[in-house]
């Protein structure tokens, strides 16, 4: 009888339950950590949890020893700094061990907003006008800047560092904004247009051959014209305050001709960025069906019932499907 595959489920050290390390028993409030590691048992391998530490010398020695037949890398940052994802994975390689998700170049041109963009204009895919807000340098704006503009960190995910008041409509506001996400980040800001239309969510599977699942939508319901337009960090983890405007979460209705392109557009960003196994796309829809890719997110959550959980259940592939599916397309590329 052969023996179950092990797995070294790596993650943020922080996520770890200092009672429960092994992610056995349900939190109260299950995480993306607790989900794959229930998944990954009830599938049937031998799992261990391993904290990406500050002595990242140590990890590697850990990982050396056990020498898993699969890493399922859920770290977002190293030591707090989101930038150094790219370097955990950048370890993996190093270390020769088979790992899901993107590599660290992939990791890399997605992370930096600034380079994201660059590298799908590069390969004509329309992304918004934006300029670069770098530390420490006197801030030149474009006299042809397309205001209304929205300034963010150029480093961080999960909405953070948006707002209402991300969305600007001059030199003044957009000074001001920078000033706050350097000081507050301590990492160069990113303002692009802010494109009107639909947003939607592609989450992606594969690696040679491509699965589009289902996209989802953020609806911006409010009647009053104070109300959110696009997706800020209150929105995103605010249940009370998308209550209050009216914003929920749910599947696009296309029409065929719409979706072709949608699906052909996210596997050309996919691609380029070299996303491996699963990711997720985010784009606007313009008013007159343009697509507009404002963000990739390679390793995006998987938690049961977020976006890319429900997207594929939308699709036919359920949970533990999900899962045994990114192991299977991890370790294919190995093979």
């Amino acid at each position: 009888m052969a023996r179950p595959l092990s797995i070294a489920v790596l993650v943020d050290p922080a996520t770890i339950p200092q009672e429960d390390p092994q992610f056995r028993n349900p939190p109260e409030i299950p995480i993306t950590e607790y989900h794959v590691c229930e998944a990954l048992r009830l599938l049937g391998y031998h799992v261990t949890v391993l904290g990406a530490e500050r002595d990242i010398a140590s990890v590697a020695r850990t990982l050396t020893e056990r020498d898993p037949d699969l890493v399922f890398n859920l770290t977002e940052q190293f030591c707090g700094d989101r930038r150094l994802d790219k370097n955990i994975a950048a370890l993996l390689e190093l270390l020769d061990l088979p790992f899901t998700g993107a590599g660290a170049m992939g990791l890399l041109l997605a992370r930096d907003k600034r380079l994201c963009k660059e590298i799908l204009r590069l390969h004509k895919i329309r992304v918004p006008t934006f300029i670069s807000l770098p530390l420490h340098q006197s801030l030149r704006v474009p006299k042809n800047l397309p205001y209304p503009m929205v300034v963010k960190p150029a480093f961080e995910d999960s909405s953070e560092g948006i707002s209402n008041a991300s969305l600007v409509y001059d030199t003044e506001s957009l000074r001001s904004r920078a000033a706050f996400i350097h000081e507050r980040w301590n990492q160069p800001a990113i303002a692009e247009e802010y494109i009107e239309g639909r947003e939607l969510y592609v989450s992606i599977l594969g690696n040679k051959r491509l699965t589009v699942l289902p996209p989802r939508e953020c609806f911006f319901n409010a009647a009053d014209s104070d109300g959110p337009v696009m997706l800020t960090y209150r929105c995103k983890w605010d249940q009370e305050y998308r209550n209050k405007w009216q914003i929920d979460f749910g599947f696009a209705e296309l029409e065929p001709p719409v979706l072709g392109s949608i699906e052909r557009v996210c596997k050309r960003a996919y691609r380029a960025l070299q996303l491996q196994d699963y990711g997720r796309i985010d784009l606007r829809l313009t008013p007159d069906n343009q697509l507009v890719i404002l963000e990739a997110n390679p390793n995006p959550d998987i938690a049961y019932g977020e976006e890319v959980a429900e997207a594929a259940d939308r699709a036919g592939i359920d949970y533990d499907s999900l899962i045994a599916r990114i192991i299977h397309l991890a370790l294919k590329r190995y093979d």
